[in-house]
């Protein structure tokens, strides 16, 4: 699942990931984004943190109360130490910073949690 309020972005993030995935669940909000996990219980979630309404955190949060496997990885482009301690906190398994994502088909084909993204286990 791809939650940005950008449809550019998540475009962008369809198309690195092609190789890896075949299906795709895309959510334009958190509020969203909740509610999609629910049905869909996808393998991955792509999480932005700014988005009207519902923020990223929140929405990660929400999701890991009812489904504590989930796997979500946090993306921003505000990438600095105090967003990633968000993160970790809301119970993401990982945070990418928008100016990496040539790493994210690696991490999301390597599986399992993500141990080099700065969210300490």
């Amino acid at each position: 699942m791809i939650v940005d309020d950008n449809s550019e972005m998540r475009t962008l993030i369809r198309s690195l990931l092609s190789g890896v995935a075949q299906e795709f669940v895309e959510c334009a909000g958190g509020e969203e984004a909740v509610a999609g996990f629910a049905k869909e219980r996808p393998d991955w979630t792509l999480m932005d943190v700014v988005m009207p309404g519902v923020d990223g955190f929140t929405a990660t949060r929400r999701i890991k109360a009812q489904f504590p496997e989930a796997r979500i990885l946090v993306m921003t482009q505000h990438n600095n130490t105090m967003l990633r301690n968000l993160a970790r906190e809301a119970g993401a398994t990982g945070f990418l910073g928008k100016e990496e994502l040539t790493q994210l088909e690696g991490m999301i084909a390597a599986g399992g949690e993500i141990t080099d993204s700065g969210l300490p286990r």
